[in-house]
């Protein structure tokens, strides 16, 4: 489907050391527009377990500048496949804890149809191409996090 974007549509696309408020981002998305009929949001948590191991922290680190274009693009691409009203994206960076916040995507449009699949189409696509490192704090140390080949393969399917 080839989607028309709405010239009063500004991406919020952040990437930040500090916490994000879910209400806060549902409630600029559900504002946007009078015609969203739809707002998805997925959030993203930190593991306590990877690969078998008991997850005491990570540490994410990213390419400023290059992460947030990676950023926009995917969003260009979720908006030429559906009819977007709004897009946030929300990663955080830095020492994080289990259960904390990590990402944020938010979609919002008129249906549900379109908000859900550009919200995981980007989700799929944040995983696989952002310029994002993770390093997991473990009982054994340090270990860098490699992508997964379930990332890859979600990813494929669109």
């Amino acid at each position: 489907m080839t989607a028309a974007t709405p010239a009063k549509a500004v991406d919020r696309i952040r990437v930040q050391t500090d916490d994000f408020d879910l209400q806060a981002e549902y409630q600029t998305l559900r504002g946007i527009d009078a015609a969203a009929g739809a707002v998805v949001l997925f959030t993203g948590l930190v593991r306590d377990l990877n690969q078998g191991d008991a997850v005491r922290g990570l540490t994410l680190e990213h390419y400023p500048g290059m992460t947030e274009k990676v950023l926009a693009d995917i969003v260009t691409e979720a908006r030429q496949r559906w009819r977007l009203l709004q897009v946030s994206i929300l990663h955080r960076v830095g020492a994080l804890a289990p259960a904390d916040q990590i990402v944020l995507v938010g979609c919002a449009s008129a249906h549900r149809g379109d908000a859900f699949a550009a919200c995981e189409f980007i989700m799929d696509f944040l995983k696989t191409r952002a310029p994002f490192w993770k390093q997991e704090r473990t009982a054994g140390g340090h270990r860098w996090v490699e992508a997964r080949d379930t990332d890859r393969d979600a990813a494929k399917r669109w």
